[in-house]
């Protein structure tokens, strides 16, 4: 008998490293580019086509601009015929000529205004008076654009301080010391202190919330960034702690429906008020089948059940498959779904039974997206924002003070809602920096209407 139990000990053992080593993009969190060599890819039909443009497909040509938008007009007219030579003369022109555009970019000089401070001596009391600066020019050498432009280079396109300071100088011809691009980057983020306060108070006011964190740096110690995304609005959020607090302070004690993974962070939300990200699920359904034994037949009807589910939803989104019906089939698959999990919590496979388990404690926030429309059943739209932080991340080894973690908050939060708008960010942050030098306040980020949660019962 102690035999057999150090069998079984050995063998629960062993699956568990099998397991381990089994992880990978396909069935956790981990990204793609941390899988091991050899790893399985996630093999695709062939299709049958050939590479490159389809037949059929319409192709994208460069629209010609208005003639209101065009700098420089050249008339061209021919000296002679093109087929016998003859002498071409003045109207026999045709009313419509060809037209061809040319664009270019001309040589970037910047412009530099030197105000001369003039004194005077009084006739009376013989005090010195010094003219002041004009409101709106800047205390220090650059002005509001240049301001803007350090401050999207570094938060909108993460380039590094010293690139900065070399692309400044090859493209305008400005030089800018290290310590002044720091300094640019601090005027800017007191420039959009109060507007980006302004879309954290959307986010705890709106109706469906993406959320997700990833892993930051502070003086290299560990952190993490927070992000949450609206219809309107990309909020982040720098913080050393993972914990729920965070999730509270971003999001607010009261937040709308929010859609994340299940990280136990955002457990404090009432489940009804939550979306699982089925993206994370179909990860713990493949990763649930590549157990073996009896959890790979539960992990592999779980995933079959998925796909047919994701194949309904994009049937709604196509227009193609009403609400109503689609309310129909995901009813029954909640309810094969449901059963399954019951299955996988019955297990001998202690880890497999534990993750369904989980599953099942929040086993409604899996379809919250039926029954509200505007929710996703998908996490992406978190997770597409958090990337470009997670690429500086990479490169910049994250932030070594706390003035730098709230220019990244506010820079990140800026450039990400006014893309997701459509909105030019360079004219914004223009604007926003001359405003500060007036002493106004910044336009604001939130466009004029945000249109409410459409429920459905």
């Amino acid at each position: 008998m102690e035999l057999a139990r150090v069998v079984a000990r050995q063998e629960a053992r062993i699956r568990s490293l099998e397991a381990q080593l089994n992880v990978s993009s396909r069935n956790s969190s981990k990204p793609p580019s941390s899988d091991p060599p050899g790893t399985e890819k996630p093999k695709r039909k062939p299709s049958g086509r050939k590479p490159g443009g389809q037949p059929g497909h319409k192709g994208k040509t460069r629209d010609l601009l208005p003639p209101e938008e065009v700098d420089h007009f050249v008339p061209l007219h021919p000296d002679s015929c093109g087929k016998c030579g003859a002498q071409l003369s003045k109207g026999t022109e045709h009313p419509e000529p060809t037209r061809h555009q040319v664009t270019e970019i001309p040589p970037a000089r910047p412009e530099t205004t030197e105000y001369l401070l003039h004194a005077h001596s009084c006739l009376h009391c013989g005090a010195v008076t010094r003219a002041e600066l004009p409101a709106g020019v800047p205390a220090g050498s650059f002005g509001p654009r240049l301001t803007a432009t350090v401050a999207l280079l570094s938060g909108g396109y993460r380039l590094s301080k010293r690139n900065i300071e070399q692309i400044l100088a090859d493209l305008f011809g400005v030089k800018v010391a290290l310590g002044s691009v720091v300094k640019l980057e601090r005027v800017a983020s007191e420039a959009l202190a109060d507007r980006v306060e302004e879309l954290r108070e959307h986010v705890q006011r709106a109706g469906v919330v993406h959320a997700d964190e990833t892993s930051w740096k502070i003086g290299g110690q560990k952190a993490w960034l927070w992000v949450a995304v609206t219809a309107f609005a990309v909020v982040f959020l720098i913080r050393r702690s993972r914990a729920g607090k965070v999730a509270r302070e971003l999001l607010g004690d009261a937040p709308g429906i929010v859609i994340s993974d299940r990280y136990s962070g955002y457990a404090w939300i009432p489940v009804r008020q939550r979306q699982a990200c089925w993206a994370h699920l179909i990860r713990d359904f493949q990763k649930i089948e590549d157990a073996g034994g009896e959890a790979a037949e539960v992990g592999e009807a779980l995933g079959a059940h998925a796909q047919e589910l994701f194949h309904h939803w994009h049937r709604v989104k196509a227009g193609t498959l009403k609400r109503s019906s689609f309310r129909v089939y995901a009813a029954r698959l909640r309810n094969e779904v449901k059963e399954l999990l019951l299955d996988g919590a019955a297990l001998a496979d202690e880890k497999v039974a534990g993750m369904c388990r989980k599953i099942l404690e929040i086993e409604s926030a899996l379809w919250t997206f039926v029954r509200v429309e505007g929710v996703e059943p998908t996490n992406n739209a978190a997770e597409q924002a958090v990337r470009p932080a997670v690429i500086w991340r990479k490169t910049s080894f994250g932030t070594h003070s706390a003035a730098g973690s709230v220019f990244v908050e506010r820079i990140l939060s800026t450039v990400a809602t006014l893309r997701r708008q459509g909105r030019d960010v360079l004219d914004y942050l223009t604007e926003a920096c001359s405003a500060a030098l007036l002493g106004e306040p910044a336009p604001s980020l939130m466009p004029a209407e945000v249109h409410p949660l459409t429920l459905v019962a």
